[in-house]
């Protein structure tokens, strides 16, 4: 980067950091560090929100989803406004109610102890995993843009996150979030606007989707059920549905949000605003990925998108094989551009039977070019079984550094920092105060002071940060992010809602049968993961109805057993 965008950057992130804590001004007590005193209003909450939930693996991976896959990983939101409305009338309303800190809090009043502790510990496990991805992903920018080892700049990057929300805590992550989102949505359309404006002089924006249709990436909605296929719209409406009920519902992430709205409307107002905003968003940031494959069809991209692994393997055994696959990857492109100027032609004299010709020579030629890769990433694989492969999280990095005018690519850059920081620090806010509420107050110390549980939240801010640096070393193992954070959370959120629907609207089952039922029901979630049983987002709605039925049948068969004697 130059040294104009170095200067955006840093001026970009302290400006919001300093705001942020200066809004704050370090909480005094507990309930200001945890719930920011539940003064804030609908379009904070909505923001704050929207932020915890749109990390920066939103908008390093989702843009590169689109490169790869298409517009079709959208189906993924489509059951979210449906949540939205379930969590209105049920979840808000009770957790106001109660007055708690913690979603978790209400479990023990409705059940006992150890079912609270459960389900508490299972977000914990999720969410200090799920956070040390958010973590790493930022890293990736430094790594890359820097050169160096990413494990230097996950140090980095945690410490500084740690630091601000162990000072402010909710408020000034809030409030931080607030202003990152309002610079994230600027930063978005900025960014649609030049890859089209950096697409040649014959082709515009609607030119550039109708090449991107032809090549098969504008595959928005897949009717077909199948529970093997991971992007639907069956899977997206029913398991969407069963996930976004519980990360919004349950994840102490996102409650930590809306309970710090000063009224029940306020907080209804701020999640119905995220349901409504969310799929747009979400949309258009697969877009600009799509619409980033456009360009690089006109312009030779990269044989592999992640410059520090490249380094490594042209200084290997492996170099001249290396540059053998450049080459055959480069003629390939050269090939193609008959028939992409040819798809163009066909496009602006409405062609269509050329224009399905040269899409079809192009689908041939993008499959050729997707062999190549796979035998690239074989390559890095022989030369370091460690080495990160999984190229999808740097394309659109590699696109923004490498194409965007100066003083744009440190403001882009920091749009993706931002993201990283607001939805890291509200991860380690409600982890912090899980750990405290849930946990510490309840079992270690039940009569201490504000001031004690005020230090005891910045201790636990430290310990989870940690545990999520330690987290962040590992993810590159994970391959593309935004799947596997909510692959991660289909692991568990299926089993927590079970445990809070059937808290809800079950209300002759007692903790003992929740509490094994959720045992048993988690077991089985792990099990159908490690053995790929069906496609992830069909684990949520398994592990919830799991833990409802197998709650009323333990229920029915001890009470029948009592009765009996």
């Amino acid at each position: 980067m130059s040294l104009i965008d170095w200067i955006v950057l840093v001026i970009t992130l302290l400006s919001i950091i300093s705001y942020g804590v200066w809004k704050s001004r370090g909480a005094k007590n507990i309930h200001g560090f945890l719930l920011a005193d539940r003064k804030l209003q609908w379009y904070h909450i909505g923001l704050s929100v929207m932020a915890t939930q749109a990390s920066a693996i939103t908008f390093l991976s989702a843009p590169g989803q689109g490169f790869n896959d298409g517009l079709r990983f959208v189906q993924f939101y489509f059951g979210l406004p449906l949540a939205m409305v379930v969590l209105c009338i049920t979840f808000i309303p009770i957790f106001h109610k109660l007055n708690v800190y913690t979603a978790y809090e209400y479990l023990e009043k409705r059940f006992d102890n150890k079912t609270r502790s459960l389900t508490a510990f299972l977000f914990l496990l999720q969410r200090g995993l799920s956070t040390g991805i958010t973590i790493y992903a930022p890293a990736i920018i430094l790594s890359t843009i820097l050169n160096i080892n990413i494990n230097y700049t996950i140090l980095a990057n945690g410490v500084l996150v740690i630091a601000y929300t162990v000072y402010g805590g909710t408020k000034a992550v809030s409030y931080t979030q607030m202003l990152q989102m309002t610079i994230m949505f600027g930063g978005l359309f900025l960014a649609a606007y030049m890859v089209v404006h950096l697409l040649p002089a014959n082709v515009g924006f609607a030119d550039a989707l109708h090449i991107a249709g032809k090549m098969n990436k504008l595959n928005t909605i897949d009717t077909k059920f199948d529970l093997n296929n991971r992007y639907n719209i069956w899977s997206g409406i029913i398991g969407g549905f069963f996930l976004h009920l519980s990360y919004f519902g349950t994840d102490q992430s996102q409650v930590g949000r809306y309970l710090t709205g000063s009224s029940v409307t306020q907080s209804r107002l701020g999640v119905i605003m995220n349901g409504l905003v969310k799929i747009p968003m979400q949309f258009f940031i697969l877009l600009i990925g799509v619409l980033v494959f456009t360009f690089y069809q006109f312009h030779q991209s990269p044989l592999m998108f992640n410059k520090v692994e490249v380094n490594r393997i042209e200084n290997s055994e492996f170099k001249e094989q290396y540059k053998m696959l450049e080459s055959d990857y480069e003629i390939v492109f050269k090939q193609k551009q008959v028939y992409i100027n040819n798809l163009v032609d066909a496009i602006h004299t409405n062609n269509t039977k050329a224009a399905d010709e040269a899409g079809e020579q192009l689908q041939v030629f993008d499959k050729k070019n997707t062999a190549i890769r796979k035998e690239a990433v074989t390559l890095m694989e022989r030369n370091s079984r460690l080495a990160d492969t999984n190229d999808i999280n740097y394309i659109f990095l590699t696109f923004v550094t490498q194409q965007m005018p100066v003083g744009i690519i440190g403001l882009l850059i920091a749009i993706i920092f931002l993201a990283a920081m607001g939805s890291t620090a509200s991860g380690l806010n409600s982890l912090a105060s899980t750990t405290v509420v849930d946990f510490y107050k309840r079992l270690f110390k039940k009569q201490g002071s504000d001031k004690n549980y005020l230090s005891a939240s910045r201790w636990a801010t430290v310990f989870w940060g940690m545990f999520c640096i330690i987290a962040a070393l590992y993810a590159s193992k994970l391959g593309n992010m935004i799947e596997a954070v909510n692959i991660l959370g289909s692991l568990f959120y299926g089993t927590i809602l079970g445990i809070f629907l059937v808290a809800f609207y079950m209300k002759k089952i007692s903790g003992n049968a929740v509490f094994y039922a959720a045992l048993i029901a988690e077991s089985f979630i792990v099990y159908a993961w490690i053995t790929n049983l069906t496609a992830f987002l069909w684990l949520n709605v398994i592990g919830c109805l799991m833990v409802m039925i197998l709650s009323f049948l333990i229920q029915y068969f001890y009470n029948n057993h009592t009765s009996a004697k």
